[in-house]
């Protein structure tokens, strides 16, 4: 009984100061994630108070909270749209994948770590934050701007790619060495395949089996048939994420749009233990000496970020200002990236990732959205106006005629 009590005082006292921090991150126009990450520090091991009795909780909770953040993402699209996006956006995929992937694996060669932690940072570097940049486009005011679907075009690219990565990755982990991470790769493509075909023929008939009036009955089904697959998905090696990620594309309709607003506060709320999750499982202590790693590499990956934003926007004909708001908005990474080194963490990969994971996430989580206001301040659209201007050599006046 006393384990309870405790159990309850330290998850409440943890909530509420969640709930204080986001409340002053949005007063400053600033993303939560962050605070979170920080407030995870400041409670793990080494770190202020540390939680003893709620740290299985927490994990347990965390876990419900990537599947939540997953399941949420694939309900804001339906299995067509996803194949169009697909097929329009490939390209800017591609130059994505290169232009930010690679430097994250290069990076950890670098550090003298081994091919299963480089094709960790790879996806680290790789993958934007799909939260935190939808709410900087709503906060500025783009959603209506011309260059807002090729940035939307980019992060649904990366999300279906996930879907494919994530399985190779926890098979890679888990030790089964690269034919098996193949294998298990295998698996993920024809599931994926598999449950679009689904999606696309059937996905009327899948969301008639749940009724959108009875609100509680509509939380209950979407919740636990989300559950029920991403843990099928994990026996499969497949991951729970992308099973999450495949029921929200299954699911279509007043359905998609009713459980979106059902599940949103339970998504807030486990979305946030998780990165407190991945704060209290990286030790403070381990953080100076990857500050300089992570802020050389923040600053690499996110150039790449905005000459992959700015390469997409001018594929469809975009002005230059529309191409530096794209580039800019897509710096942010924040939960897929810590989905992907909570992975790591797990498997003991590497001791030094998860530190230099987090540093590398704070530093992009919040100078990103700072420096995406930089097109609407006015001294950097003169500096652009006359960055554009031909420079015109000086007229020399004529010789006088003899």
């Amino acid at each position: 009984m006393h384990g309870t009590t405790i159990l309850l005082i330290e998850v409440g006292a943890l909530l509420f100061a969640l709930g204080m921090l986001g409340r002053l991150g949005r007063r400053i126009g600033l993303s939560p994630i962050p605070l979170y990450l920080l407030a995870g520090l400041a409670f793990g091991h080494g770190g202020l108070i540390p939680l003893s009795a709620s740290e299985e909780f927490i994990e347990i909770g965390a876990s419900i909270g990537v599947i939540l953040l997953l399941v949420m993402l694939g309900l804001e699209y339906s299995a067509g749209e996803l194949v169009g996006n697909l097929r329009a956006a490939a390209p800017a995929g591609v130059i994505d994948a290169l232009f930010n992937a690679v430097p994250g694996a290069a990076f950890a060669f670098l550090m003298g770590w081994d091919w299963r932690a480089a094709l960790v940072l790879a996806g680290i570097t790789w993958v934007s934050s799909s939260g935190v940049i939808a709410k900087v486009l709503g906060d500025l005011g783009r959603l209506g701007n011309r260059e807002t679907p090729v940035i939307l075009s980019v992060l649904v690219i990366e999300d279906l790619a996930m879907a494919f990565y994530l399985p190779l990755v926890t098979a890679v982990l888990a030790g089964v060495g690269l034919i098996g991470g193949l294998k298990a790769l295998a698996i993920a493509v024809v599931t994926v395949l598999a449950v679009l075909v689904v999606a696309i023929r059937y996905g009327r008939q899948i969301s008639a089996l749940i009724s959108a009036r009875d609100a509680e009955a509509l939380l209950l089904g979407v919740f636990g048939l989300t559950l029920f697959v991403a843990g099928v998905a994990e026996e499969l090696n497949v991951s729970a994420a992308v099973g999450a990620f495949l029921v929200g594309i299954a699911i279509s309709g007043p359905v998609a749009h009713h459980a979106t607003e059902m599940l949103s506060p339970l998504r807030d709320l486990f979305a946030a233990v998780f990165f407190v999750f991945f704060g209290l499982s990286t030790n403070p202590v381990d953080m100076p000496p990857v500050l300089l790693p992570a802020l050389g590499l923040a600053v690499i990956t996110m150039l790449t970020k905005v000459l992959t934003g700015y390469l997409a926007a001018q594929r469809v004909g975009i002005a230059l200002p529309g191409r530096l708001r794209a580039g800019l908005a897509l710096m942010p990474r924040g939960e897929f990236s810590i989905v992907i080194a909570g992975l790591a963490v797990a498997s003991g990969v590497e001791p030094g990732l998860a530190p230099l994971a987090t540093a590398y996430v704070l530093i992009t989580v919040v100078s990103g959205p700072m420096l995406a206001r930089l097109p609407d301040y006015e001294w950097f659209k003169t500096f652009i106006r006359r960055w554009r201007q031909p420079s015109t050599p000086p007229v020399r006046p004529l010789a006088a005629e003899d």
